[in-house]
């Protein structure tokens, strides 16, 4: 059965009285990998920033740095650093441990919103969601821990343009590709929850138009990929729980490194975030 409990879970904080400032406890969620998924850890991270702002202003963006591989056995303590409170803007700088060693950091900044023009670049065409196949139609008759997480295990049904890159490439090697995502269950009506919702699923396909590019399908035996570091920039509210367009490109790839960028749109054309995030690609054969 697909649920968003594992995202539901992986922003449950713990809130723990420290000597430093305020600081939270999250469980890293399972996977089939021996380390967390990037999502998780950046959406716990700003999970906890929010904790410390106002409700008057809204996060608008967040830069992370992926130091050390997450343990999803044992959870992590994200302490929140107030930086700064200002009439317009706040800013936290997060710092994630575990096992007694700094394995993320991120600086999350937050706006009072105000009334402005807004331009943003056009939604590109694609079909309708209703039109394509969930990851779990696309699976189907393969077996595997992975295929199982792919299909239920994220929390968001995921439908790929012009196809997924799961076990191999679908569609052309070209150095873009599309995705609508939402959430399976219904969410509260936070917006903090939405927020979070796009930034947790953020990280599940932006490495994907370099592995498009390379052919490279997630399944490609000794693959080894991981986050590096991360930019989020967040332009109106959405709801996660509605279809959104992930919109994504690779913005090169060289030394095992790509960039990936990707924008977020509301069915109707309004852009709703804009993510750019390197990640390490190590192929596990020739190229």
């Amino acid at each position: 059965m697909s649920t968003s409990a594992a995202f539901l879970r992986a922003i449950a904080l713990t809130e723990v009285t420290t000597q430093t400032g305020r600081a939270f406890d999250a469980q890293p969620q399972p996977v089939p990998w021996p380390k967390a998924y990037g999502g998780d850890t950046v959406a716990q991270s700003i999970a906890a920033a929010l904790r410390t702002v106002g409700d008057d202003r809204a996060l608008h963006s967040v830069h992370s740095t992926f130091l050390r591989g997450v343990d999803v056995t044992r959870p992590v303590r994200y302490e929140v650093e107030v930086i700064r409170d200002g009439r317009g803007f706040s800013t936290r700088h997060v710092r994630g441990h575990q096992h007694g060693k700094l394995a993320f950091m991120a600086t999350a900044s937050f706006h009072v919103p105000e009334s402005f023009p807004d331009h943003a670049p056009p939604m590109p065409e694609v079909p309708l969601p209703e039109q394509l196949r969930s990851t779990a139609d696309v699976l189907a008759g393969f077996e595997g821990d992975d295929i199982d997480y792919w299909s239920h295990g994220r929390s968001f049904d995921l439908r790929h343009v012009p196809g997924t890159v799961y076990i191999e490439i679908e569609g052309d090697r070209a150095p873009h590709q599309a995705v609508w995502v939402r959430s399976f269950d219904r969410l509260d009506d936070d917006p903090r929850t939405h927020q979070l919702a796009v930034a947790y699923v953020c990280d599940y396909t932006i490495l994907e138009p370099m592995l498009r590019v390379l052919g490279l399908p997630w399944r490609t035996e000794g693959l080894v990929t991981a986050s590096l570091d991360h930019a989020m920039w967040f332009h109106s509210p959405a709801r996660a729980d509605e279809w959104l367009l992930y919109a994504q490109e690779s913005a090169g790839i060289s030394d095992a490194r790509g960039l990936g960028l990707g924008r977020f749109y509301t069915r109707d054309g309004r852009l709703v975030a804009t993510v750019a995030q390197e990640g390490m690609i190590r192929p596990g054969r020739p190229l």
